[in-house]
């Protein structure tokens, strides 16, 4: 099943999005120096983002698509992963005549 094309909208959105951000990387200090950007400044990017994210996850609900972009963690085992126990690695006829001893 193909993904399902992006509208006009989605595309304006995902553009804003990144050169928002892109923006406060580029802008980023080390800790304890002043930021370039006022506070007013950050403060509306923030919003900006936020309204973004909402009216993505608006759009991705009227179109019946989910919204898969949640952070995990590396380690986090996601439910198509299936965990395989070290002692099952290996050689099977070695491990089964050790197990008859």
């Amino acid at each position: 099943m193909s993904e399902p094309e992006s509208t006009r909208e989605e595309l304006i959105l995902k553009a804003v999005k990144v050169v928002l951000t892109h923006v406060v990387k580029d802008t980023a200090t080390t800790p304890g120096l002043k930021h370039p950007l006022q506070d007013n400044t950050l403060i509306g990017i923030r919003d900006c983002l936020g309204l973004i994210s909402q009216r993505e996850q608006e759009l991705a609900k009227e179109a019946g698509r989910e919204m898969k972009l949640r952070p995990h963690f590396t380690d986090e085992v996601r439910k198509s992963e299936v965990v395989v126990s070290i002692d099952t690695i290996g050689n099977k006829t070695a491990r089964d005549s050790t197990d008859q001893q």
